[in-house]
């Protein structure tokens, strides 16, 4: 096992391409309940927010390119529902795989999130189905 001395990367954070960081704030900060960590000054172009000590980066650009996508690992699927029902568009429905029980919905700028627990139990798993 590797010490935190031995250790040279201290974290990976999702960065997403979005039209308006001050919209995009708005979203995470109100419907998906993120806190706005830093970068909300009038000439910011860059801010993070995060949720439960987990954090992703907003940048704003002005061409729209390919969206990005954060997988987001949950300790239950109780943020389904949640995202659901304050109308987030919902780009896949709940489906259970091996990997995880997952869902995903995307951001204003059209940008993936892909929520995912640990995969259901008492569900089949959708990959190993036999045709």
């Amino acid at each position: 096992m590797m010490s935190r001395a031995d250790r040279l990367v201290e974290c990976t954070i999702p960065v997403l391409p979005v039209q308006d960081l001050k919209r995009s704030i708005a979203f995470y900060t109100e419907i998906l309940e993120f806190r706005l960590d830093w970068g909300s000054g009038a000439k910011d172009t860059v801010c993070s927010v995060s949720r439960d000590g987990c954090a992703i980066m907003l940048q704003q650009s002005e061409v729209a390119g390919t969206p990005a996508w954060a997988w987001i690992g949950l300790e239950d699927d109780s943020l389904f529902d949640l995202y659901a029902s304050r109308g987030v568009k919902v780009k896949q429905p709940p489906r259970n795989f091996s990997w995880a029980y997952e869902m995903k919905f995307e951001d204003p700028d059209g940008n993936v999130l892909w929520l995912g627990t640990e995969p259901k139990n008492d569900l089949p798993l959708e990959d190993r189905q036999e045709s």
